[in-house]
């Protein structure tokens, strides 16, 4: 697997916790990333390439331990799933639930996301998913959160004309930037209201069962690549 690289922003969105990892997890790592791991180079990434077809593609940033990664790749054959997550034990955990689904529309990148959209292709992505970001709730840790102007207009260049941006967060304060920030996006429109265009099925992440649990509201946003 390979390790995750200094953001050339020089802050990062993440900070690399070792958690706790399973014998079964580090196997997975070990054995499985070949086959479902990429490895981000200096080349631009080429999805066909990737996955060996051509087709819509899903790519969610952050997916955690990847519950709803896994449900939707395996409810959605037809559509290709490409995930990013810096944490190992969320990566093992999705590997070994790919190899028990025999899943072949997955692939994982373990790098920081703003590394990864910039070689993406312009219009390469069809769905973005952005489920409970770290929100780095102390003031003096805001430019850490993952949503900020720049990393929305990669996002929006990354996105095929119409497709969806759809973004989830419990906490307060950092909706209110990320509600902010979308609108000020011009490539971008707001597609929560007025259009036959929704948000895809999810899965409940631990987040959002935790945030529910302590009674917080639960904010998302879908917009889509303007024309």
């Amino acid at each position: 697997m390979q390790s995750p690289r200094p953001a050339a922003r020089g802050v990062r969105s993440y900070v690399v916790r070792a958690g706790r990892i399973t014998a079964a997890q580090e196997r997975a790592l070990a054995a499985l990333w070949p086959r479902y791991g990429v490895d981000l180079g200096n080349a631009p990434l080429q999805l066909a390439a990737l996955f060996g077809r051509v087709a819509s593609c899903t790519l969610e940033i952050g997916f955690g331990n990847g519950d709803n990664l896994l449900a939707r790749a395996a409810a959605e054959p037809t559509r290709d799933f490409l995930g990013v997550e810096v944490h190992r034990p969320g990566v093992g955990h999705v590997l070994l639930g790919a190899e028990r689904a025999g899943l072949s529309n997955l692939r994982i990148i373990a790098c920081d996301a703003v590394e990864v959209v910039p070689q993406l292709p312009a219009g390469a992505i069809e769905e973005v998913q952005l489920l409970f970001p770290d929100p780095w709730p102390k003031k003096r840790h805001h430019k850490r959160r993952l949503l900020q102007p720049a990393f929305l207009a990669q996002l929006a260049r990354v996105l095929q004309p119409g497709g969806r941006l759809h973004v989830v967060t419990d906490w307060q304060p950092y909706a209110e930037q990320i509600a902010a920030d979308l609108a000020a996006c011009d490539e971008l429109m707001n597609a929560a209201q007025g259009s036959q265009l929704t948000a895809s099925a999810r899965a409940a992440t631990r987040f959002e069962q935790r945030g529910t649990r302590l009674g917080h509201q639960i904010h998302e946003f879908l917009y889509a690549r303007r024309p």
